[in-house]
């Protein structure tokens, strides 16, 4: 009985979350609203083909990055003048693409390495918010002027939280920013350490034509099964919530809401590519367009998991001032573009 329930147990962490949400949503329609069940299919599988052509250039984006290196460029982002590592910081932190695996890994390396925590602040803050295959995405759900705005964002957000951490450096608090025992290591070390240079004609070496088809697979499946999952969670929004509710609580787009979204941001954000289908949906039902941006943005910085993987990076004063930065960025990402849209 013990073997027989421990099996369960190591076959039950094994399911994938999304594909058992997805199934599960499904099978519950389907038992207690059969008609809601077919019509969550149809706008599901008519949401996935519209942005088709975006899903398919945020996957090659991704793939071809990694297939040719450009992720090195980040080394260049650390030389120079503090306040020009900042700059460039948020600049590439907001443009470059990294998987999350590897974005602690690379911020432990670069301060363990002695770079200044201030560029590598702006490019912490910066990095989780936007990348290429995030900005095709967001064009195709929430429009080209959406996703420019949001890279804005990303850059500003990596610019208030450089320049604001550069103005505390000199306190106390911040001359040793990681927790003891925490090392360079990490799929992202070398990237800083000893950055190879880029191949932009990648197709000529198999090993990197083999990168670039494992990436790509392995992207396909992560933002089908996500995208699947929030597409059939929209078309249960906007069958189940009342458009007039949303405009109400959220429509006002004033400085409470905007502060209402950058909080529930942090437990409610779990997915960032997840998350634009759905923003989009409650901006179709009148939540206004700033308390979605700051939702995002907020999110993306601030959500549980990526606070936790922080949280056990740095030391209490680094990890306060990042979420610090990270919600009074989104506060005023989300005013300014409810002001502007």
């Amino acid at each position: 009985m013990t073997t027989a329930i421990a099996l369960l147990r190591r076959r039950a962490a094994t399911i994938d979350p999304a594909v058992a949400a997805i199934l599960i949503v499904l099978v519950a329609l389907a038992a207690a609203a059969p008609a809601q069940a077919r019509a969550s299919a149809i706008f599901t599988v008519d949401s996935l083909i519209s942005i088709l052509p975006y899903l398919a250039a945020s996957i090659g984006l991704a793939a071809y990055a990694a297939a040719s290196g450009a992720d090195n460029l980040i080394a260049r982002a650390f030389r120079g003048h503090t306040a020009g590592m900042v700059a460039m910081a948020a600049l590439i932190g907001a443009l470059s693409p990294f998987c999350s695996c590897g974005v602690i890994p690379l911020i432990a390396a670069l301060l363990a390495m002695g770079v200044p925590l201030a560029p590598v602040m702006a490019f912490w803050l910066a990095s989780p918010i936007m990348d290429p295959s995030m900005f095709a995405l967001t064009a195709g759900t929430l429009g080209m002027e959406f996703a420019i705005a949001k890279t804005i964002a990303a850059i500003g957000m990596g610019l208030l939280g450089g320049f604001g951490m550069w103005a505390l450096m000199k306190l106390p608090l911040f001359e040793s920013p990681l927790r003891p025992g925490i090392g360079d290591g990490g799929c992202g070390g070398g990237k800083v350490r000893a950055p190879k240079p880029v191949v932009w004609a990648f197709w000529d070496d198999a090993d990197r034509r083999e990168t670039f088809t494992k990436n790509g697979l392995r992207n396909t499946l992560f933002l089908g099964k996500w995208l699947t999952l929030a597409f059939l969670l929209e078309s249960l929004m906007l069958a189940y919530v009342p458009a007039e509710m949303i405009a109400h609580v959220l429509g006002s787009g004033g400085v409470g809401t905007v502060a209402l979204a950058t909080v529930v941001g942090i437990p409610a954000y779990l997915n960032g590519y997840a998350a634009l289908p759905l923003v989009g949906g409650l901006i179709d039902q009148g939540m206004a367009p700033g308390v979605g941006m700051a939702f995002l943005v907020a999110g993306g910085v601030t959500s549980i998991p990526a606070a936790i993987a922080v949280f056990a990076l740095a030391r209490p004063p680094v990890f306060a001032a990042y979420v610090g930065f990270a919600l009074s960025g989104a506060l005023v990402a989300g005013l300014v573009y409810g002001a502007v849209a």
